[in-house]
């Protein structure tokens, strides 16, 4: 229970303390005009107060992603602690930051165009297919997971949801921002925060009559089926501590964004509280079960961690629990698959220029994004997440190199993005060679090669610092 507190204490005052250098170090002024305001179009150019878009951004990036990562991340013990923290202090908290930014002095453009601007032509027209398709993975993902747990729960079947949600999607995907997005969204992370809330408080009062005690913080890897801490905890737990999918969510929220001084609170903050979310969920999960083992087991028995979410949530806090158990498994991965096609569209757009204030226009470019998730949905869950994962964190990776080059080009200290995107190059090379879904290679050689490649891109990313300097 220790160490759950002072990794609180850590992710608190990182948002203060740390939140406020990379704040200084990027820069922000309000004397600058944002595209909320200057480019005001009522659709996606929308100026919203800051707490809303700060709870539409935590959602957005949310989702299952922190309960569902942080659960998996569980079974490797408390050392998922360590990531969760710092990983979300020093790397997605950055990348968050920079994303929304960076987007916001480009008036608002998507993920891939700004990888463009900074990394060159080849690789925008790389992440602009790479992006789209994991947002595509990412709808789809979060069609499949509510959908099934809907038709368990109910008499109606799986395709019937899966209609359901997807009509839900093309609705929210083609409306103005504040129309549908603006509304529900603020009322959905509350819920969330409060779910978060209410488990924490039900794990202190078990801690304190002695019947949930918690392991306390151990470097040694816990988990049952034996997979490395480098890369798998990594990729497992990404929502939560560092996030891809948040770059493309970014850009949605700096067309939003009314002064750049609430970029910390909007970008940053968000990524922090999610980051708080997971530790409470990961430090809930060790707590109920006592033991990686018996972690294994609960995610094995049926409904995987949906079922350990309903499972926690009713034991510790009733038929509260149960109610926000099923938001939680339920709406909060639909909002966040329903601002994934959104932002696809927007990515889509922003590459052909194609202006998105008429309805016509944003229904076009619609239609096909759904129909690839129909066809999607019909693929064994497990796979589509499995890849979902990988290429979440290679995204994640791009644009911290992006955010160092951009930071280069602006004469800032570009270490606080170097040094993640040095770490993650590694995690991304490493985990494909060894992962299931990828070559299968043995951890050694894969870990070898994984390191060299990282200390390869660093050196060449450091002779173009030295040649920037001349």
């Amino acid at each position: 229970m220790i160490t759950f507190l002072v990794c609180l204490a850590i992710l608190i005052g990182g948002y203060f303390s740390y939140g406020r250098i990379v704040e200084k170090i990027v820069g922000v002024s309000d004397k600058n005009e944002t595209p909320a305001t200057r480019l005001r179009d009522g659709v996606d150019y929308v100026p919203m107060p800051w707490h809303k878009v700060f709870l539409i951004q935590f959602l957005n990036i949310a989702g299952t992603g922190p309960i569902f990562g942080a659960i998996s991340g569980a079974l490797f013990g408390p050392v998922a602690f360590l990531w969760i923290t710092f990983g979300t202090i020093f790397a997605g908290g950055v990348h968050d930051f920079l994303s929304g930014v960076i987007s916001m002095k480009h008036e608002g453009t998507s993920v891939s165009e700004l990888v463009g601007i900074y990394l060159g032509n080849k690789m925008k027209i790389v992440m602009r297919i790479f992006s789209v398709v994991l947002l595509i993975l990412v709808g789809t993902v979060f069609v499949s997971s509510p959908a099934g747990l809907l038709s368990s729960m109910t008499s109606k079947s799986m395709a019937f949801w899966t209609a359901l949600i997807i009509i839900y999607y093309i609705v929210a995907t083609v409306l103005p921002v504040d129309k549908l997005i603006g509304k529900i969204y603020p009322v959905f992370g509350a819920a969330l925060l409060i779910m978060a809330g209410g488990l924490c408080t039900a794990m202190f009062i078990g801690h304190a009559n002695g019947t949930r005690p918690m392991m306390e913080l151990t470097l040694q890897n816990l988990h049952p089926a034996g997979l490395n801490v480098f890369p798998f905890l990594f990729t497992t737990i990404a929502c939560g501590a560092l996030s891809g999918f948040h770059a493309t969510q970014s850009p949605m929220m700096a067309r939003c964004v009314k002064r750049e001084s609430e970029a910390k609170r909007v970008f940053f903050g968000s990524m922090v509280v999610e980051g708080i979310v997971a530790l409470i969920w990961c430090a809930v999960t060790i707590a109920f079960f006592g033991n990686t083992g018996a972690i294994s087991e609960a995610l094995a028995a049926g409904g995987g961690a949906s079922g350990v979410v309903n499972i926690i949530s009713k034991e510790l806090m009733g038929t509260f629990g149960a109610v926000l158990a099923v938001l939680g498994v339920v709406a909060c991965p639909i909002t966040s698959g329903d601002t994934a096609f959104r932002s696809a569209r927007l990515t889509i757009a922003d590459a052909f220029n194609i202006k998105q204030k008429g309805f016509k226009n944003r229904f076009i470019l619609a239609l096909p994004l759904f129909a690839i998730c129909i066809v999607l949905t019909q693929i064994d869950f497990n796979i589509i997440w499995r890849y979902f994962a990988w290429s979440n964190q290679t995204l994640a990776t791009i644009f911290l190199w992006t955010g160092s080059a951009f930071l280069l080009k602006n004469k800032k200290n570009h270490w606080i993005t170097t040094i993640p995107a040095t770490l993650m190059t590694y995690v991304v090379i490493s985990y494909i060679l060894q992962a299931p879904e990828g070559f299968r290679l043995a951890a050694m050689p894969s870990n070898i090669v994984g390191i060299v490649g990282a200390a390869a891109t660093f050196i060449l990313f450091m002779s173009k610092v030295k040649k920037s300097q001349q």
